[in-house]
């Protein structure tokens, strides 16, 4: 389970899906707030890429999707923490 994990966490699809998530959350974060369109989003990554990308003789799709919620929550936690800094960082040169 480790070696699904670590090849999930290390999906380039999967970084880029969920880096694109994150920037369209915080445009539309006026209409649709924060959080729940990024627990949709995760779920949505997590079930796409084992059910539409399937791996004939793998590990079952329930065991995939279920680890991919896994690896989507630590890859879009590090996606906002660099984006904070980013904030930050823009923030302070301003002013």
């Amino acid at each position: 389970m480790i070696d699904i994990l670590t090849s999930q966490l290390t999906d380039p699809f999967r970084v880029g899906l969920l880096v694109a998530l994150v920037a369209t959350t915080r445009r539309t974060q006026g209409a649709t707030g924060t959080w729940l369109p990024l627990a949709l989003g995760v779920g949505f990554v997590a079930a796409m890429i084992p059910t539409m990308l399937p791996v004939t003789g793998g590990p079952d799709v329930w065991l995939l999707i279920g680890v991919g919620v896994v690896a989507n929550l630590v890859i879009l936690a590090a996606v906002m923490l660099i984006w904070a800094l980013v904030d930050r960082l823009r923030a302070s040169r301003r002013g």
